[in-house]
């Protein structure tokens, strides 16, 4: 039997996927990229825009289509609001939450197929999988109950990945947030915030690398809070890079440890000063912004100003002085005015960042700014988000062209436009290619000296040894 799993949104969920995956190959499921032969359709939405749910109803109104000439099974999990719940009851064949994803064997089996599970231990499968689906009379997930997102999610964390690639990785280390912001769904999507165990993140860090994975991303809604909901339980995120890092010298393998999301209510002096202490954590920090303006930045809940934000990148770049830095920002949020904008643009002008991911608000639902009007034009918004991105490619440019004759090291990770280049990335995410039809090379860390440089990349010649 076979399974097509469509994931949406963010690298969170790109990571939840990678869990389902296993599970589902567990219960004797294989993949498939045609839809038409599945039995099993499943997606992993995002609740946190409108454009993400419009792809699951429309997803779902053409696998429901299909059922007058097939049997198949239909599933929707993820970030998912309560309200948008409700109405895929009725769509979906099972809705539920990624902390019930164990207990996904058993919902299927209640749909008539006869599914032998492999233990996490991964035994090998030996009963007949048989199939004769028929909907059971009282659907899974249909009473009007209370969810909570984040209960018991180390019944989740505790599967093994299914990893997509061979040497990049997602570890969750947190789930959920507590911080509210005025535009964002997550806490109604996520619920609040759980720290996951730091044994079982060092373990899981640990056999990556013993697996030659040379790029390990941290994964939480705000990593930098990680431990706070279990104080005196539990280390905190400074300990948990500490360790990683310790680590990381006792073994003679390279690789790059990155996080995101952090907050800036959340980001210490000592995370800083652990990561210029260590070579395996990465010198790239994301560190989002949101807004330069404090009336806005207020307006958005995000209980940090200016002055604190500054803060932070200042001890970056003196404790830090080669990380390259990335941000998030919003442009057009309810009553924006020229003004609030215009210390958008200054604080862009002035931070310098290598990377910023420049969106033009549109209203998240179930978020509390969704009440209130929406009200910034959309061609004021558009013109903004182009004056933001002018001021993002100058700053990147002159970083970029900085490099110009230096030697990099890059983690190749595929084949460019033009095949005759490869493609990467530096430790600090700086997109690079280079001249090479060595395939073998995707997956490793190899030394480039960078000969030119556009706004958002760089060119160079490998050098072999």
């Amino acid at each position: 039997m076979k399974y097509f799993l469509l994931p949406l949104g963010c690298q969170m969920n790109q990571s939840d996927t990678e869990r389902v995956r296993t599970v589902l190959h567990n219960m004797g499921f294989t993949p498939t990229e045609n839809e038409e032969e599945a039995t099993l359709l499943g997606i992993i939405a995002c609740s946190v825009r409108q454009k993400g749910i419009d792809k699951v109803y429309s997803r779902i109104v053409k696998w429901n289509e299909q059922r007058e000439h097939k049997n198949c099974i239909t599933f929707v999990s993820g970030c998912i609001l309560p309200a948008d719940r409700e109405r895929f009851l009725k769509l979906f064949d099972l809705v539920f939450t990624m902390n019930d994803l164990p207990e996904l064997p058993d919902m299927i089996r209640q749909y008539g197929i006869n599914i032998p599970t492999r233990p996490i231990d991964n035994t090998p499968i030996s009963e007949q999988i048989t199939v004769n689906i028929q909907k059971p009379l009282v659907p899974l997930f249909s009473k009007k109950d209370k969810i909570n997102p984040s209960a018991n999610m180390d019944r989740f964390w505790v599967i093994e990945p299914d990893h997509i690639s061979d040497f990049e990785a997602f570890i969750p280390i947190q789930n959920g947030c507590n911080k509210f912001c005025t535009y964002c769904a997550v806490p109604y999507t996520r619920g609040r915030e759980v720290s996951r165990k730091s044994e079982d993140i060092l373990e899981e860090l640990k056999e990556l690398v013993q697996k030659d994975y040379k790029s390990i991303t941290l994964l939480g809604q705000n990593v930098n809070s990680y431990g706070l909901d279990k104080k005196g339980e539990e280390i905190n995120f400074a300990e948990l890079l500490r360790r990683i890092g310790e680590y990381g010298n006792s073994v003679d393998k390279e690789f790059w440890v990155y996080f995101t999301s952090p907050h800036p209510r959340d980001m210490s002096d000592e995370v800083i000063e652990v990561i210029s202490q260590y070579k395996c954590l990465a010198k790239q920090i994301h560190l989002p912004i949101q807004s330069g303006d404090n009336a806005m930045l207020d307006r958005m809940n995000r209980k940090h100003t200016i002055d604190d934000y500054r803060h932070i990148i200042h001890t970056i770049r003196t404790v830090i002085p080669e990380a390259t830095i990335f941000t998030d920002i919003i442009v057009g949020f309810t009553g924006e005015t020229e003004e609030e904008f215009e210390n958008s643009r200054k604080a862009m002008e002035e931070f310098k960042y290598n990377m910023a991911y420049i969106a033009q608000y549109s209203v998240r639902p179930g978020a509390v700014a969704s009440t209130w009007a929406d009200d910034v034009p959309k061609i004021t918004k558009k013109k903004r988000y182009h004056i933001l991105t002018d001021e993002l490619m100058k700053h990147s440019l002159v970083y970029n062209q900085g490099l110009v004759g230096k030697t990099v090291k890059v983690l190749v990770n595929g084949i460019d436009r033009n095949s005759a280049y490869l493609t990467g990335h530096t430790e600090g995410k700086i997109v690079i290619r280079f001249k090479s039809n060595d395939r073998r090379l995707i997956g490793k860390i190899v030394k480039v000296e960078v000969t030119s440089a556009t706004p958002l990349s760089i060119e160079g010649n490998l050098i072999t040894e």
